[in-house]
């Protein structure tokens, strides 16, 4: 390992997911210089290395999300309109689905919304206001008293280190992986019901006790073909694992119902009408019905099933060892569901498998036909000026008094409490919500002063991290964290000082305004809840 040079720049954003990405954008339109890094050769997080298409909420088209996220949005159907062959009705639909896929009204290819996220981000790339660096991790970070001085960054292919050094510091790591090395208070797990008074909480607080991830596999289907792989190392051991919420084995076509996750529901590969829910559909990203001419391609799905969701182990506060086997153990789950689909998965006709299932890694940027990333649905959490819990969102508790509103709000949301199983308890539920807002509070830390989160690392207990993790949520949260560290710098005022004092506070939101980003939902919208 070699010592590298130092850079400096007046952001510095650690983690080029999708809040990471938000948090550039944001902060290069404001003025800043900005360095960016990414463990990976893309950027995107979960629309493009996880490879999960966007899950968002009933207003998504027309409000409820910033302007850039709807922008992105747009320009993901102008790509498709501009480059694919499409049918007439399909150019001439505005709310064109490129995937079909019923799990979001914008279901499409990763390599789709990398390709819009560089057009977003190349005024800024190009003139050398974001500097990218990719196959970055953080490896260490000096503080001195209250203030970040410093995070360097190890270089995964070269071995090589660089010091980084800015005013700001945004931890937009998949799992808060900054907070540790800047000594950042945090949560991390599951709080217990007497700190957080949530009806959900556990008795105890168990900080081992995390949502599931998932290792996304790309596939399509011949019919014709046998593209069956090698059996998985960790076949029979995943063929034959129950979860303590089933009676039925992980590999199977019967999973918790999201409607009432206390029961069992039937599914099925494919579409049918025996009114059982296929899967294939779900997270179908291709869909050749919407092309004019044959591309000698047919339709892609991504899994990303209940049947994939890893729940044996946390990748935090584990081992560096343990944290790489619970990051095989997903990978070899994944392969074991593609495994199981190609040899032994029951078909309604009373046959079984489909050995025409074929992984498809030119989809993902991959070999094998998984994603470079696995899905994290959760990190650690900064311990902040204010927590989000279950009570500011949920419908139920909320009650007559409706959405919640806060007067320091940074943007808005909607999403179900949606808590997969998680690694110890395996408790899963799917709370309905309210709309909810951001709280500038819960972007602050208690202490330190110049580091910011800018994904799904605010300050949240983990049953309101259910909702606050999604896309539409977590580049609002990074583009808003991007505006508060060029608004601090501009008025050289530090953001707890922004929280407390109402001018600054309303000149930071007005800033906010003025750069697209929705504030409160309105009469009108919350008078369709």
């Amino acid at each position: 390992m070699t010592t590298g040079r130092v850079k400096e720049s007046d952001v510095i954003i650690v983690g080029g997911g999708l809040g990471g990405t938000a948090a550039a954008l944001s902060a290069a339109k404001a003025g800043m210089r900005v360095i960016l890094t990414e463990e990976t050769d893309w950027l995107g997080g979960q629309l493009t290395v996880q490879a999960v298409p966007p899950d968002e909420h009933r207003w998504i088209e027309s409000s409820g999300s910033t302007a850039s996220y709807r922008e992105f949005r747009t320009r993901v159907r102008e790509y498709y309109r501009r480059n694919y062959p499409l049918t007439e009705s399909a150019k001439q639909d505005p709310l064109l689905n490129p995937g079909n896929g019923w799990v979001s009204r914008l279901a499409h290819e990763p390599k789709v919304a990398l390709s819009v996220l560089h057009e977003m981000l190349a005024p800024y790339v190009n003139t050398g206001r974001i500097e990218v660096l990719y196959h970055t991790v953080p490896v260490h970070a000096e503080t001195s008293g209250d203030e970040v001085t410093a995070v360097t960054v190890l270089h995964t292919l070269k071995g090589t280190e660089i010091k980084l050094s800015g005013r700001y510091y945004l931890d937009a790591t998949e799992c808060g992986d900054l907070l540790p090395m800047a000594g950042v208070e945090y949560r991390s797990g599951a709080e217990s019901r007497q700190e957080t008074g949530e009806p959900h909480a556990l008795e105890e607080a168990d900080p081992l006790d995390m949502q599931s991830i998932t290792h996304v596999a790309a596939v399509d289907y011949l019919p014709d073909g046998d593209f069956t792989i090698e059996r998985p190392a960790d076949y029979d051991y995943w063929r034959q694992y129950v979860p303590s919420f089933s009676l039925y084995p992980i590999l199977s076509w019967y999973a918790s119902d999201a409607e009432d996750t206390s029961k069992l529901k039937q599914f099925t590969m494919f579409p049918n009408n025996e009114g059982i829910v296929s899967l294939w559909d779900y997270r179908r990203i291709v869909d050749p019905a919407i092309w004019s001419l044959p591309l000698n391609a047919g339709e892609v799905t991504l899994l990303n099933w209940a049947l994939n969701d890893y729940y044996a182990g946390p990748l935090i506060g584990v081992s560096p060892e343990e944290r790489e086997q619970h990051l095989r153990g997903a990978r070899q789950l994944t392969l074991s569901l593609v495994y199981w689909l190609q040899t032994e998965a029951p078909r309604l006709d009373g046959g079984k498998g489909y050995p025409g299932v074929r992984l498809r890694g030119d989809v993902l940027g991959t070999e094998d036909g998984l994603a470079k990333s696995p899905y994290i649905r959760e990190a650690r959490r900064i311990r902040g000026l204010y927590t989000v819990t279950e009570q500011d969102v949920s419908k139920e508790l909320r009650g007559e008094a409706g959405p919640l509103r806060y007067e320091d709000s940074v943007g808005v949301g909607s999403y179900h409490l949606d808590l997969h199983p998680t690694t110890v308890s395996q408790r899963t539920f799917y709370i309905p919500n309210h709309p909810y807002e951001i709280p500038l509070g819960s972007l602050i830390p208690v202490r330190v002063t110049n580091l910011l989160p800018a994904c799904k690392n605010i300050s949240m207990t983990q049953i309101a991290n259910g909702c606050y993790r999604l896309h539409p949520t977590e580049w609002n949260i990074g583009e808003s964290a991007g505006l508060l560290a060029s608004y601090a710098i501009a008025n050289n005022i530090l953001p707890r000082e922004v929280h407390a004092a109402a001018g600054h506070r309303q000149a930071y939101q007005q800033l906010l305004i003025d750069h697209g980003v929705q504030l409160h939902w309105t009469e009108a919208e919350l008078g369709q809840v």
